[in-house]
């Protein structure tokens, strides 16, 4: 059996990875809330699906990913299949969306915060573990069996209360503190189904296939910092509840404002009852002298 390390960098890794969560999780919690304030499906599916992207693309996988920056095997080097790679991420942000899609439409209850997050934490740690069979190294991956379950029922009841903060909490510091909870939550899940992991080395060490984890980290760093700049754009560019209810006081005072008529303006010379044919070749230009004298 290898030895294995989850902190081979020291603390710089897991400090960086609960980072993402809590960023991913407090820009995923934002636009959660706009989900029911949303007048529109077409805007609560743009906001569902950036909240997906923010929970399930940075606070689960991105930290998930640079968390494995600090796993290590003695004896062997790790690469990573990409297509195993990519579907991982399509597999939470999906799991997320779904679960926002189910929380976010209709009468919010208890049994769609249990249902949804049911789905969601078993698509996490389905992501999880598919994260970790796309490594590619000289050794068999084995898991102990109690430790797998108790990362998945973490993933299940994180995911359940994600979504209930989702849709229930609105102020900024509740928020905040919502999204360093999830942080711990998300991290917990994480190092506890690492937990659960044994290497048994192979004999005869073979050439491995895949992508390196600095082949994979700029395209990684770039996605993630393309997402929050895009998720903080749209953040910022959304009209927000004072800006709505502003809007509709002064549509009311509109409608509700008498309408005056334009006065009058005095026409000696009889212009206006003459511009119809003002434009036309030959007609003389009125004069005070085609005015009848007052009697």
């Amino acid at each position: 059996m290898a030895e294995i390390n989850h902190f081979e960098y020291g603390w710089i890794t897991p400090a960086l990875s609960y980072a993402l969560s809590v960023l991913g999780s407090f820009l995923g919690l934002v636009c959660a809330g706009r989900i029911r304030t949303a007048s529109s499906s077409g805007q609560r599916f743009w906001w569902g699906l950036l909240a997906a992207w923010a929970i399930g693309g940075t606070a689960i996988w991105a930290m998930h990913f640079m968390a494995m920056l600090g796993f290590a095997v003695t004896g062997t080097r790790i690469r990573y299949d990409v297509p195993l790679t990519v579907a991982s991420t399509v597999i939470a942000v999906t799991a997320v969306g779904i679960g926002l899609a189910i929380v976010g439409t209709g009468r919010l209850g208890a049994a769609k915060v249990l249902g949804g997050g049911l789905f969601t934490g078993i698509g996490v740690a389905a992501m999880h573990y598919t994260g970790m069979a796309a490594m590619r190294l000289n050794g068999d991956l084995s898991y102990d069996a109690t430790r797998v379950g108790l990362s998945v029922a973490i993933a299940v009841v994180a995911a359940t209360v994600a979504l209930w903060l989702a849709m229930t909490v609105r102020r900024g510091l509740a928020i905040a503190g919502s999204a360093l909870v999830m942080g711990v939550a998300v991290n917990g899940m994480h190092f506890t189904g690492m937990s659960a992991l044994s290497v048994h080395l192979h004999e005869r060490r073979g050439e491995l296939t895949g992508a390196g984890v600095s082949t994979l980290l700029v395209p990684i760093v770039l996605a993630v910092i393309l997402v929050v700049v895009g998720l903080v754009y749209a953040l910022l560019a959304a009209p927000t509840d004072d800006d709505r209810a502003a809007a509709a006081y002064l549509h009311a005072r509109q409608a509700n404002a008498p309408v005056v008529e334009p006065e009058t303006a005095p026409d000696p010379v009889g212009l206006r009852s003459r511009s119809a044919t003002l434009g036309r070749p030959g007609t003389p230009f009125p004069s005070r002298r085609d005015v009848p004298p007052p009697r």
